[in-house]
């Protein structure tokens, strides 16, 4: 525990920090109300925003950018700034600063550096009030814009649609199976809400991290917090981890296999190679024994005597296994599969059938018998 005596301020002098407790930067911790949040180690590290002027900017959800400090605004984790948009300016907040956002720049390039734009200024109240007023918006053009849709029988789904800063550009996201011709929506769209109009396509799991929700495992899901590239996902991971193929387990609310089948798979590949194949028989002295099921991860394998059913099953480790199956090759037989010597399952004990319940009544029976005698 801490005294609260002892703290001492900042070297910005905004917020108190607790004395000798600089292991974790206090600036860099990031709203938990953001989507892909990233945690600035380096925020309150003398110098840091003077390796370059680079700054990594959140907008709406999981739409991120790159841009130019050019006018060297001491900028802050979380300040909301206003940033060049064509045309017009944008609203956004800054989630990174200094030599962490060249390492992001590593992980995620932008296109062409000549396409970074330049970070105007922090935002005003001004800016806000028409940042709030375009935000109000957006649901509202998001239902009638896909009625705008169905009336010309496009066969697309505008799943969300997100002002700009300054209310004079919308980008309407949508998703599509096939090619979509989309010119004249665009004119009536400019008709009726009287913006710029942009059309962006997103795949399934785009609009499910747009969207947002929860998974069964209980966290947020992974494509609305954190996951910025989808890599395609196979019933192939799924196999490598002996899950069943059952679609509805398999399949998250973007209705596509989960993301997180491919976090452990090269695991499940590598410890799978330690075990013996699943087609070879194991022979004993007393019996021959078939593969029934294995726990990959502890490297254990239970055997069958019965190919289709589960009779006398036996659990050994793989190393075991692997050498009993070089023995048969060699034409020997092993006593048992397992080294250990069968012991007797400690069962625990029914207290109710060690006596018979009815044998109060059966006393009962030769007392009255005794009774009618006297």
């Amino acid at each position: 525990m801490y005294n609260l005596m002892d703290t001492e301020k900042d070297t910005v002098g905004k917020l108190p920090v607790i004395a000798g407790s600089r292991g974790l930067s206090i600036h860099g911790c990031p709203k938990q109300s953001c989507q892909l949040n990233v945690y600035d180690y380096l925020a309150d590290i003398p110098g840091n925003t003077d390796v370059t002027d680079l700054v990594e900017v959140q907008f709406k959800n999981t739409r991120k950018g790159f841009y130019h400090n050019s006018n060297h605004l001491p900028l802050e984790k979380g300040d909301i700034v206003a940033v060049e948009a064509s045309p017009g300016h944008d609203i956004g907040t800054v989630t990174l600063t200094g030599k962490l956002v060249l390492l992001q720049m590593k992980r995620t390039p932008p296109k062409s550096m000549d396409d970074i734009k330049t970070v105007y200024r922090k935002a005003r109240p001004v800016d806000m009030e028409k940042f709030h007023e375009a935000k109000s918006r957006e649901h509202a053009t998001m239902i009638q814009s896909r009625q705008i849709a169905k009336d010309l029988g496009l066969e697309m789904k505008i799943g969300d649609v997100e002002y700009q800063g300054d209310g004079n550009k919308a980008i309407f996201y949508y998703i599509a199976d096939g090619r979509v011709d989309f010119r004249q929506l665009i004119k009536v769209l400019a008709d009726v809400f009287h913006v710029r109009i942009e059309m962006k396509q997103i795949g399934a799991r785009q609009e499910a991290g747009r969207i947002g929700g929860f998974g069964p495992c209980g966290r947020e899901l992974c494509c609305t917090t954190w996951m910025k590239n989808f890599v395609s996902v196979s019933t192939a991971a799924a196999r490598f981890q002996d899950l069943s193929l059952n679609p509805q387990k398999l399949a998250g609310q973007c209705a596509k296999l989960k993301c997180c089948m491919n976090y452990e798979a090269d695991q499940y590949v590598e410890a799978s190679r330690r075990l013996p194949s699943r087609e070879v028989q194991l022979e004993t002295l007393d019996s021959t024994y078939y593969f029934f099921k294995a726990d990959i991860l502890s490297s254990q394998v239970t055997y069958s005597t019965d190919k289709r059913l589960a009779a006398n099953l036996v659990t050994i480790p793989a190393a075991r296994a692997l050498e009993v199956i070089a023995m048969n090759r060699e034409g020997h037989k092993p006593d048992a599969l397992s080294l250990e010597s069968r012991k007797q399952e400690h069962k625990p004990i029914d207290l109710a059938t060690q006596d018979d319940l009815t044998r109060f009544d059966t006393s009962r029976r030769k007392k009255k018998k005794k009774m009618k005698h006297r």
